[in-house]
């Protein structure tokens, strides 16, 4: 091979090495803290125990893992089963449960969207979001759909001033 082309080819693969080094890099995120979700908790839980509902309440991360569940010792078993999924739903979704139910009812190309494992289109789930990020979601069972989405959104409510 002439001197030129094993330059050439040199160059090429450097240049083909050096396209993965640079898509190399940290990643940063914004993640929700066990003590934020703990107080979107609390705060769920206590909004519908003062409307006299017994409740489960769910909060999971970025990535739909649980960071923390509540149950009011009167609450049923299956709630919280159906809290963690509602708080996964709209995390994954990035909307509401309430929303998701809807848009999935009224357009039948996306009703298969909630046979999808651990989707639940229920009331009760609202992400948890810092500009256009979800960092994570907030669900609620036992009190009824809209109550449910308005014990969860009590959560979030209560920290929104540190979610900037």
């Amino acid at each position: 091979m002439s001197c030129p082309r094993t330059m050439l080819a040199a160059a090429g693969l450097a240049s083909i090495l050096s396209i993965g080094l640079e898509a190399q890099g940290l990643v940063m995120q914004r993640n929700l803290s066990l003590g934020m979700a703990k107080t979107i908790a609390e705060a769920a839980l206590a909004d519908c125990q003062a409307k006299g509902f017994h409740t489960s309440v769910a909060v999971v991360d970025r990535a739909g893992q649980v960071l923390v569940i509540l149950r009011d010792e009167q609450a049923s078993v299956h709630q919280v089963e159906m809290a963690r999924r509602k708080a996964y739903t709209a995390r994954m979704f990035r909307t509401t449960t309430l929303e998701f139910q809807k848009r999935t009812a009224s357009d039948p190309t996306l009703l298969p969207q909630r046979d999808v494992s651990e989707m639940l289109a229920l009331g009760g789930g609202a992400p948890i979001t810092v500009g256009n990020e979800t960092i994570g979601a907030v669900g609620s069972s036992g009190s009824g759909q809209d109550n449910d989405d308005a014990c969860a959104k009590a959560g979030i409510a209560k920290v929104t001033h540190l979610l900037k």
